[in-house]
């Protein structure tokens, strides 16, 4: 309700602590939005923040109505029939006042709140009313006559914009023949639509009409007024020559004066006028984000950051050293001649699969810091722009160029950090393994038939000199017809050799088995890394969106 309407039972009251509290959300805002919202709004907007706080830091409870029009409006004689003196200087040649002048009602002493308005010219009335009334007291009251807002000289319409910007109560004194001027609704009534509460419309020189034409004049500018977004609007008729509605007018200043409450409004108002022009820099909501980073993401990363050399590079080595371990003991020298595909990526090297071994990844990246993969190859590089490119798409969706961008180019981290992320994420990966039951199985199988072999292959050899020379002949024993020698010798080699057959094929197996293992390990290293690089900056800025949309909303409430 309007603090200018008469009766305390109407008024609603605004605590200091609200509107403290309502500022407190416009600044929060403003930190929160940071470059996504409008400068020239932003401005705006901290002029408010810091008029709330030197308005309401200053002594006394005044109320500050300002008296304000276009030239010839009247609004001079009306503020001097207001006062009941001629303080204001009133005359035919336009413009007639050039500075702001001020009259100040009650014994409190209002010099901090007019050095702070810079209004020099300044004029103490009596308590009693003008025109003798007992209705009504104007104690508290300091009203302004302003320079006309059309003024010719650019100065006076500068400084009545800049008084305006500060008054607690607008009276928008018009006259018959400017009543519809622009400039009047599109300037001011219009832009301070937000501020019906702390609003008089005054249509003066009403003594120039008949009663009829003040009534269809009247009806027709609270139409107007109703246009600019003033609804309910009671438009006054006054005449400074006659004094008609002098007494109306009075009595509602004076009752934005009894209620104490004015100076809270207009500046709840400069809120939520603030808050609601920031209001169109954000949306009414922000996408929803999963928690995991999108697969397709992660897929690309995963890519860029050599998974696939990796993987391959784990295989490759699972293959050596179950061949190593379980191959043919006559020839698994020939492995120890292979290069180690993991040491050629400065990952782990082939004693890493020996548990005995406690190497942890923080060693691994103390000593080593990088790894030696590759760099990614440009499909790989395309792939990431535009998986990221996606992502930022999605999570952009719906809000204003300004937050767009951002999302965006969160998205989108600087190259060499995230390069350096990826490989960090592949370096800390522990590419440990616990030997497979079936190699130590195979591995002491292969050693059994091997000394089997040799055995044989000895046991030959002895009866080969006995026959050579001389000696009595020896005979061994035999399965079937032929002796143990021959079939230790060769059982022993040909089961090896069909042995290394079979560990060859289970290492192919176990070695994509293993590849798969690993893949998903460094897939989920990878995704933590798109998680802490990419999706948390874009929740972040999704997040000062939520928080800049609700702290305004606090402010315009």
């Amino acid at each position: 309700m309007s603090p200018l309407k008469m009766g305390g039972a109407q008024v609603k009251a605004l605590s200091a602590e609200e509107l403290k509290l309502r500022s407190r959300s416009l600044s929060d805002a403003l930190v929160a939005g940071g470059a996504q919202l409008d400068r020239v709004r932003v401005a705006a907007a901290h002029e408010v923040v810091t008029k709330v706080s030197e308005r309401t830091a200053k002594a006394g409870d005044h109320t500050v109505v300002a008296l304000a029009g276009a030239t010839g409006s009247g609004k001079s004689s009306l503020f001097n029939a207001l006062v009941g003196a001629p303080v204001a200087l009133v005359g035919a040649r336009r413009p007639t006042t050039s500075r702001p002048v001020a009259a100040v009602w009650g014994e409190q002493d209002a010099t901090e709140l007019l050095d702070w308005l810079a209004v020099s010219q300044r004029h103490h009335v009596e308590s009693a009313p003008a025109d003798g009334s007992s209705v009504g007291t104007l104690d508290g009251l300091v009203l302004l006559d302003l320079p006309d807002f059309d003024s010719r000289v650019i100065e006076h319409r500068e400084e009545a914009a800049r008084v305006l910007a500060l008054v607690d109560v607008f009276v928008w004194v018009t006259d018959p023949q400017k009543y519809a001027d622009a400039r009047l609704h599109d300037d001011h009534l219009r832009v301070l639509a937000t501020h019906d509460a702390v609003t008089v419309v005054v249509l003066n020189q009403s003594d120039r009409l008949t009663d009829d034409e003040t009534k269809r004049v009247r009806a027709d500018l609270a139409r107007l007024a109703e246009v600019d977004g003033i609804g309910g609007v009671q438009v006054l008729a006054t005449s400074a020559t006659t004094g008609a509605g002098i007494a109306d007018l009075r009595l509602r200043i004076a009752a934005a004066v009894a209620g104490h409450n004015a100076a809270k409004h207009r500046l709840a108002a400069d809120i939520r006028a603030a808050a609601g022009r920031l209001r169109s820099d954000v949306a009414d909501q922000e996408p929803s984000l999963s928690d995991a980073a999108d697969t397709e993401l992660v897929e690309a990363l995963g890519r860029a950051a050599g998974i696939p050399t990796v993987v391959a590079a784990v295989e490759r080595d699972y293959r050596n050293q179950a061949w190593g371990r379980t191959g043919w003991p006559f020839t698994r020298w020939v492995s120890a001649l292979r290069p180690d595909p993991m040491k050629r990526l400065r990952l782990e090297s082939r004693d890493a699969v020996d548990t005995k071994l406690a190497v942890t990844a923080s060693d691994v990246r103390s000593v080593l810091g990088r790894s030696s993969l590759p760099p990614p190859s440009p499909a790989a590089r395309a792939s990431v722009e535009l998986a990221t490119r996606r992502v930022g798409d999605a999570a952009a969706e719906g809000l204003p160029p300004r937050w767009a961008e951002a999302v965006a180019d969160a998205a989108t981290p600087p190259g060499p950090d995230l390069a350096d992320a990826l490989d960090q994420a592949i370096v800390g990966t522990s590419l440990k393994m616990r030997p497979p039951l079936w190699w130590r199985v195979f591995g002491l199988s292969q050693l059994l038939l091997a000394a089997v072999a040799v055995l044989g292959l000895v046991w030959l050899v002895v009866l080969v000199v006995l026959g050579w020379l001389a000696l009595p002949e020896v005979q061994p024993p035999r399965l079937g017809p032929l002796p143990y020698p021959l079939l230790m010798f060769a059982g022993g080699l040909l089961l090896g050799l069909a042995l290394a057959s079979l560990s060859r094929s289970l290492g192919r197996v176990g070695a994509r088995r293993r590849g798969q293992h690993v893949r998903e390990l460094l897939l989920g290293a990878v995704s933590t890394v798109a998680v802490d690089r990419i999706m948390a900056p874009v929740r972040a800025v999704l997040a000062r969106h939520r928080d800049t949309r609700g702290a305004l909303d606090r402010a315009a409430h």
